[in-house]
């Protein structure tokens, strides 16, 4: 305990914990703790849909918990390259059901699930509102943590590079500390069309950021309409491109796909602090979900929308 309690010391210093100045302490608590609970700072693109057309917005969410999340699926590695894994999925069995309080989580093994729990009040600082406010305090609401009726963010609610800062009052699951992290610009995506195809290398572009610190993280998971049969995921630098290998390509299509595939992306900076029962990381976030081509996948969700002779499937796909 005397180690957790010196951690959380060095944490509640305030830095910001990645790149882009001085995050020192909390970087290396930040790596080595398991995550309890999050803040993130989402930035939210325009959606068009029906006709109609979604602003873009800010979303800020947080929720913390007294241990790690449990898993109920199990992603084993298969292959790895330049940044990116393939993973397929494997899920456990238990003889005895875990009921509605545990998950399983390995052959006859329950974990429960963690307790939601509190921080106190937050004061945010650095966010910027639709009524020029650059400060003001959440209360947690069935505990969790969401600004006020009363405030509504900009978009972006943040600055490129520019830090941004919470500070808890304290509970008794933790006592007060500063966690900061800095915003991100919002992500543009340049590749389009973006098409899968074996034996062929994804080259994906993205506008690059003006500041540093950022990192991308890619998804593709393109069976999950029709329960995932794996998944591609990369950690990268904020460069602006990257390529995903052949090879990793190739194995996730022989995998198969469901209907409406598509690619995830993310840019993030993210701060951490560390508790006694493990890390709670305020992110800035802005995320970009862009249809998938995959070879000889039509997709539905009617009958209507396939050609003469092919019924949509439960997969959503026309066959």
């Amino acid at each position: 305990m005397k180690t957790w309690m010196a951690l959380l010391l060095l944490a509640a210093c305030g830095d910001d914990g990645g790149g882009g100045g001085g995050g020192g302490p909390d970087a290396a608590v930040g790596d080595v703790t398991p995550l309890v609970g999050s803040i993130s700072v989402n930035l939210v693109p325009e959606l068009m849909s029906a006709g109609t057309t979604q602003p873009a917005y800010s979303a800020l969410l947080g929720k913390v918990f007294d241990g790690a999340q449990p898993e109920a699926v199990i992603w084993e590695l298969k292959a790895a390259a330049s940044g990116c894994t393939l993973y397929t999925p494997r899920v456990p069995f238990c003889a005895t059901p875990c009921g509605s309080t545990a998950v399983c989580v390995e052959t006859d093994t329950c974990k429960p699930y963690p307790a939601s729990q509190v921080l106190g009040d937050i004061t945010v600082t650095g966010l910027v509102t639709k009524g020029g406010e650059t400060s003001f305090t959440m209360k947690p609401v069935a505990n969790a943590y969401q600004p006020p009726t009363s405030i509504q963010l900009d978009y972006p609610a943040f600055i490129e590079g520019e830090k941004f800062e919470m500070k808890t009052s304290g509970s008794s699951f933790a006592p007060s500390f500063t966690i900061g992290t800095r915003g991100v610009a919002p992500l543009v995506l340049t590749t389009s069309p973006i098409d899968l195809k074996p034996n062929t290398p994804l080259a994906l572009a993205w506008t690059a950021p003006a500041a540093t610190g950022s990192e991308i993280h890619i998804k593709l998971d393109i069976s999950h309409h029709g329960g995932s049969k794996g998944k591609l995921e990369c950690d990268l630098p904020d460069s602006g491109s990257t390529t995903i290998d052949a090879g990793l390509v190739t194995q996730l299509l022989n995998l198969g796909a469901a209907g409406y595939p598509t690619i995830i992306v993310t840019r993030s900076h993210t701060g951490s602090a560390a508790v006694a029962a493990g890390r709670i990381d305020l992110v800035a976030v802005s995320t970009v979900e862009k249809p998938v081509n995959v070879p000889g996948i039509i997709s539905c969700t009617d009958t209507s929308e396939c050609p003469m002779g092919q019924t949509c499937q439960s997969d959503l796909t026309c066959k």
